[in-house]
């Protein structure tokens, strides 16, 4: 149990860490999708 909560610990630290790439990958993946999305609608109605 005690490696568990180890490396549950050092997951959410590095997860802290990162917080800020990780939203900006996310942000920049969901812009590329409503882009694609819009496009294929109005190249496609």
């Amino acid at each position: 149990m005690q490696t568990v909560m180890n490396g549950y610990q050092g997951f959410s630290l590095l997860l802290g860490l990162n917080w800020d790439r990780l939203f900006s990958v996310g942000t920049i993946v969901v812009g590329l999708l409503a882009g694609a999305f819009l496009g294929s609608v109005i190249l496609f109605p």
